[in-house]
């Protein structure tokens, strides 16, 4: 099953190659004869870009290139063939070790000495938010590293941290409890709140993270059942926390000293491959209270739910990380003055979408969901209303090599290992795996 299921994809993709290496010609053909010259920075910077499978990545690349930064990106030896090395916004690629790895800040050091660069803005993957942050320690005495501390880090990436830091905030948070052994689920009161729980990894979970099953169930044999097949430990620790019904909404925050500088919402769901920019001023206000008075700087992503019972907005999560939201950014000019032009968040403003802005998706994506249905007219308009968050006209390479080389590189890696994953992700440029980065 797994064999054909991977040689199903490669078939599929190499089917549609010759389509996409026709459109790439004609655009490159184009670009040739009418190259638009690259615009030059006042104070042009080298930008050091980590995460480089992910189209964020991409997108940061883009904006820095444009505005006349010269963009260095980086990425691990497993993905070394993402197709955003190839993109006209990257000046130089890197294949750095794991974010594991002991030497993995000796290594982003190296390449910041050699490249000569100002300013380091980590695109994380779950796994890197901490190594990151740990690392700013060695960078910071040879460039700017745009990231949280550490102690940052680990507080927001717990999820019942989060939500103890918010309430003492006195932001409005579900009802939230750390656990560590399955007794207490078992044991726990669900009358105290009219409504029911979920339970949550706080380590990023793969596999379980799309898991909202309500509690208690109606039968204890189901319930002790449910609850015992979670790997719930004290060395890895849940949440139970209050199911809240609503509508769900995800955000990235750019935030340097406690001011936001970016900011986008979007309304969220379990798989986010769809984002169109809403205008919500209550989670806006829950964000900037919140990330000032904890003075981060850095990049945040807040996920919210505004409840059907009470119109309350409650904060569910945050990652301390970049969003693939930002994608809706695509057409603004003053990203990369946002992520580099020092604390002078007054004269730059917030960077929010333009009005021009088009909702942003992942065409293969919107391809699979139109051929499966049941909502084909709905997967229609997002194709004709939107854009593509890969593809560019004036860059078109990653899209090509994104489809016909990243991926398939890692389906024939997998195919050789006799591998398993779970669905190919073309937004973080993976195979989504059981146990996975």
């Amino acid at each position: 099953m797994r064999t054909a299921r991977s040689l199903g994809v490669l078939g599929l993709l190499a089917l549609v190659a010759p389509v996409n290496l026709a459109v790439t010609g004609l655009v490159l053909a184009r670009r040739s004869v009418a190259a638009p010259t690259r615009k030059r920075a006042a104070d042009p910077l080298t930008v050091l870009v980590s995460g480089g499978k992910m189209t964020k990545a991409l997108q940061l690349c883009r904006s820095f290139h444009d505005a006349g930064h010269r963009v260095v990106l980086v990425e691990s030896g497993k993905y070394r063939w993402t197709g955003h090395r190839f993109s006209r916004a990257v000046d130089r690629f890197h294949v750095v070790p794991d974010v594991r790895a002991d030497d993995y800040a000796q290594a982003l050091l190296a390449i910041v000495e050699a490249e000569g660069v100002d300013v380091y803005v980590p695109v994380c993957s779950p796994a890197a938010s901490l190594h990151d942050a740990r690392a700013k320690a060695v960078l910071s005495p040879y460039c700017d590293v745009f990231h949280l501390e550490p102690e940052q880090v680990e507080m927001l990436d717990d999820k019942f941290a989060f939500a103890r830091a918010a309430a003492a905030l006195g932001l409005s948070v579900p009802d939230t409890h750390h656990i560590t052994d399955a007794r207490q689920v078992l044991d726990f009161d669900f009358t105290r709140s009219r409504r029911p729980y979920i339970l949550k990894s706080i380590a990023y979970d793969p596999v379980h993270r799309l898991d909202l099953t309500r509690l208690p169930l109606d039968r204890a044999g189901d319930m002790e059942a449910f609850v015992r097949s979670r790997p719930i430990s004290p060395d890895n620790p849940w949440i139970l926390q209050e199911f809240v019904a609503g509508q769900e909404y995800c955000t990235h925050s750019t935030v340097r000293e406690g001011r936001l500088r970016v900011y986008v919402c979007c309304e969220s769901s379990a798989f986010q491959i769809n984002y169109e920019m809403v205008d919500k001023p209550q989670i806006r206000a829950w964000v900037q209270r919140f990330v000032s008075a904890e003075g981060l700087t850095g990049q945040v992503s807040f996920d919210f739910i505004e409840a059907d019972d009470d119109g309350q907005v409650y904060a569910i999560e945050c990652n301390p990380r970049t969003h693939s939201a930002i994608t809706m950014l695509y057409d603004h000019p003053g990203v990369a003055d946002a992520y580099l032009a020092g604390g002078d968040a007054d004269r730059v403003g917030v960077v929010v979408p333009t009005a021009a802005s088009r909702p942003t998706y992942w065409i293969y994506h919107e391809v699979w969901r139109l051929l499966r249905g049941p909502s084909r007219v709905a997967r229609l308009r997002t194709i004709l209303a939107g854009k593509d968050a890969i593809f560019d006209r004036s860059d078109p390479l990653p899209f090509l090599m994104t489809h016909h080389v990243a991926i398939p590189w890692l389906l024939l890696q997998k195919l050789r290992a006799h591998g398993d994953w779970i669905r190919v992700d073309f937004n973080i440029g993976k195979l989504v795996e059981p146990a996975g980065d």
